[in-house]
């Protein structure tokens, strides 16, 4: 893939790019427009998103570690299997995203819409969900220990099998979600 390491692509048009395999680590794409590009394998650590548009983006194992996607757009994008630990993606839209065996561990996703999101098997643990919108999302064997769900809403969620030990979810809204068989050992 192409070098375009520590590149200030602020506001750049990638609609529907070609940029697997890329290097854009550290790279500027604030305010970028990447509905529909292909970013899978890419190398995106401590890049600055925010405020970028990947609806409909393809970043299946992409690396977004320390990466800012604050207040990004990720809704329908597919991050199965991207590894996004430390990230920052405070208020960011990942709505009907496919987040399915992502590494999110001690991700920031205050106040995030995850709402309809496939997250079957993601590594959750340490995540801030605070005030997240988690409705119908899919958590099914999902690692949430530790997590904070502190006011998260919950509702119609699926969180079968789901390891929840140790998670802070205090005031959060678990109506007509799916507990069967989860882990609530030291959960709140």
């Amino acid at each position: 893939g192409a070098d375009l390491s520590g590149a200030d692509l602020t506001d750049a048009d990638l609609r529907d790019a070609d940029l697997s395999r890329a290097n854009l680590s550290n790279a500027n794409l604030s305010d970028a427009n990447l509905i529909g590009a292909n970013l899978s394998k890419a190398n995106l650590e401590r890049a600055n998103l925010y405020k970028a548009d990947l609806s409909g983006a393809y970043l299946y194992k992409a690396d977004l570690s320390g990466a800012n996607l604050t207040e990004t757009n990720l809704s329908d994008a597919n991050l199965s299997w991207a590894y996004l630990s430390d990230t920052d993606l405070t208020e960011t839209n990942l709505s009907r995203a496919n987040l399915r065996w992502a590494d999110l561990r001690d991700v920031d996703l205050r106040g995030a819409n995850l709402s309809g999101a496939d997250l079957y098997g993601a590594h959750l643990s340490g995540a801030n969900l605070h005030q997240a919108i988690l409705h119908d999302a899919d958590l099914n064997w999902a690692d949430l220990r530790g997590a904070d769900l502190n006011g998260a809403d919950m509702s119609g969620a699926n969180l079968f099998r789901a390891d929840l030990s140790g998670a802070d979810m205090s005031g959060a809204d678990l109506s007509g979600a799916n507990l069967r068989a989860a882990d609530l050992k030291g959960a709140d």
